[in-house]
């Protein structure tokens, strides 16, 4: 018998391998996690201007600018005239950080504020509702079986 098989070393699985596809870049780079933080990339210009008063408010809400230092990946990217010359900031958006305790806090307080709202459009919706006329009626089907002989 003759043993026709190339050794495993000059196979070359190369040419059977898929092309690379192309993916579209992201937007906005991932930063470097910190264990016990979130992070939000915070707009601070809209269209060339300035926006302070949604950085001002993001800062109260307790978000802290993240220094290029902590994320030293971005130096690259970051604008040379920005305002916010130890931060980074990218393409108007500042990076913030928050604990994650501080962050579940401020996502609990906005989910409760959605369900009260919620709750109160749909018991104004039901304050119409009358039983001659429900808005909303259970429909109920059922399938039956007839006896064969």
């Amino acid at each position: 018998m003759a043993n026709t098989r190339l050794a495993r070393e000059l196979d070359d699985r190369s040419k059977t391998e898929r092309p690379k596809q192309w993916t579209r870049p992201e937007v906005l780079p991932e930063p470097t996690k910190e264990a016990g933080y979130t992070y939000r990339w915070i707009r601070v210009a809209l269209n060339g201007q300035a926006d302070a008063r949604n950085v001002s408010a993001k800062l109260r809400e307790g978000w802290e600018p993240v220094r290029i230092e902590e994320q030293p990946q971005f130096k690259m990217l970051v604008d040379p005239d920005s305002r916010y010359k130890d931060n980074v900031e990218v393409a108007g958006l500042l990076l913030c950080k928050m604990p994650d305790e501080m962050a579940k806090q401020r996502n609990d307080y906005y989910a409760q504020q959605s369900k009260a709202q919620i709750e109160s459009v749909d018991n104004n919706f039901m304050r119409e509702n009358d039983q001659r006329m429900p808005l909303f009626s259970e429909k109920r089907t059922s399938t039956s079986f007839g006896k064969g002989k």
